[in-house]
């Protein structure tokens, strides 16, 4: 028997929400750009609202000037859609593991008043699902106390965590919206293939993978044509692990935890993407704070988290998350794998970024700029990739370390960072 369920207007859902309440937004693909759109103009009757979410995309409405007494942000995340608001103080930014944003709700330290969440429409037994985002938002739902779902038939189905009976449900609003779409693939280059094509040389058969967000990521999946029996247990997918999938490239057969499935907190890509998510059973998308535990990811054999940065220093300390005091994205769940791959037996742990910025500076550098934030300290360190080669670091001193990234930063850059090390240590 199908279970009843009543659509009302945004608007009525949204008077659910009152003034000095937290509210969780839904992010990444599933952002709920309609009812983000309506919670501003319901900014009159509001005061002292805050909207706490990791990564959102498009516009946010929220942030319009004029609706700061309304609408404070509190963001777990930087993305490009905030960006310029916590540079310009109007959005505030909290350092957080990305496993253990859930503690964060469940303990009460950020209690959630009302979650916004974009789902599809329900089953015929009454359950919708969080789709390709289940992530944080999974224990959003769980702990807040009052839900606003945003129904959308353009969610894809997914198996795992996802899964909401609409009795959890305050109100439930119908769009049709198409979700956020991003591809990385027209990124590459050919520093990130270069990049890729090192990595993939570490890779062993039957290796666990996790990748990061960007680019180099989608390079390295790329280069993956001739391995066989991988695995996948990461935060995030992309476009890229398709034709891997489709191809009996991944396999998942001998991952200790989850084999034959592919496991993830949330996706991020194109359509296509989304549509090839869409009710496979071969992917599973779980609660962050198991996908992410790193005593969960080092049980699995020969583990690579491959991941990026923006700078890194002579002795390993690794900047991903702000450009001196900007802060240009967040601590995510980086440090998540790094720990974790580095536990697994034979994983490895990557950080992988070209040896300049598109304007020209170099990324390994003596000193981190001032106030750039440290995402993994010198000790996480193992592997640096550039597009020059590989520097392996664990085991090794300070002027060990220095060497090794020398000899992958950009040729043009060496005579300088080479009088930086003398300075330092005094030898070179």
């Amino acid at each position: 028997m199908r279970i009843p369920f009543n659509y009302v207007s945004a608007e009525e859902a949204l008077s659910i929400v009152k003034s000095g309440d937290r509210v969780f937004i839904h992010g990444s693909a599933q952002t709920p750009t309609t009812m983000l759109k309506h919670l501003a103009l319901q900014s009159p009757r509001l005061r002292d609202v805050e909207l706490v979410f990791i990564s959102v995309l498009g516009p946010i409405f929220i942030d319009q000037p004029g609706l700061s007494d309304s609408f404070n942000i509190n963001s777990l995340f930087v993305s490009e859609s905030i960006r310029k608001d916590v540079a310009e103080g109007r959005a505030d930014y909290v350092p957080v593991f990305l496993s253990e944003i859930p503690e964060l709700f469940k303990k009460n330290v950020l209690p959630i008043d009302v979650a916004i969440v974009q789902v599809t429409p329900p089953d015929k037994h009454g359950y919708c699902s969080l789709g390709i985002s289940v992530d944080v938002a999974r224990s959003a739902v769980n702990t807040a106390k009052r839900v606003i779902a945003q129904v959308n038939p353009n969610v894809p189905r997914t198996h795992g965590d996802g899964m909401i009976h609409t009795k959890r449900f305050d109100a439930m609003v119908y769009v049709e919206d198409p979700l956020h779409e991003t591809t990385f693939g027209d990124r590459v280059g050919q520093e990130e293939l270069k990049i890729g094509s090192y990595i993939a040389d570490m890779i062993e058969d039957r290796s666990t993978l996790q990748m990061g967000i960007g680019a180099i990521p989608d390079a390295v999946l790329r280069c993956l044509t001739n391995h066989k029996d991988l695995g996948v247990h990461t935060e995030m997918l992309s476009d890229g692990i398709i034709d891997l999938f489709d191809n009996d490239i991944v396999t998942n057969k001998y991952k200790a935890i989850h084999p034959n499935k592919i496991v993830s907190g949330f996706a991020l890509g194109s359509r296509r993407l989304y549509d090839y998510i869409d009710d496979n059973p071969g992917f599973t998308f779980l609660d962050i704070d198991y996908v992410n535990d790193p005593h969960v990811i080092r049980r699995n054999p020969k583990v690579i988290a491959i991941n990026s940065a923006i700078e890194v220093d002579l002795t390993g300390q690794i900047c991903s998350d702000s450009i001196g005091v900007m802060q240009y994205s967040g601590v995510g769940g980086q440090m998540d794998f790094l720990r974790g791959a580095a536990l697994s037996e034979g994983g490895k742990p990557i950080i992988a970024l070209p040896s300049r910025t598109k304007k020209g500076m170099s990324r390994i550098v003596p000193f981190l700029k001032q106030g750039a934030g440290v995402v993994a300290t010198r000790a996480h360190a193992h592997y640096i990739v550039t597009e020059f080669g590989v520097a392996y670091l664990f085991g090794k001193n300070l002027r060990q370390r220095a060497h090794e990234l020398i000899n992958i930063a950009h040729p043009d850059d060496r005579e300088e960072l080479e009088k930086a090390c003398f300075e330092r240590f005094k030898v070179f």
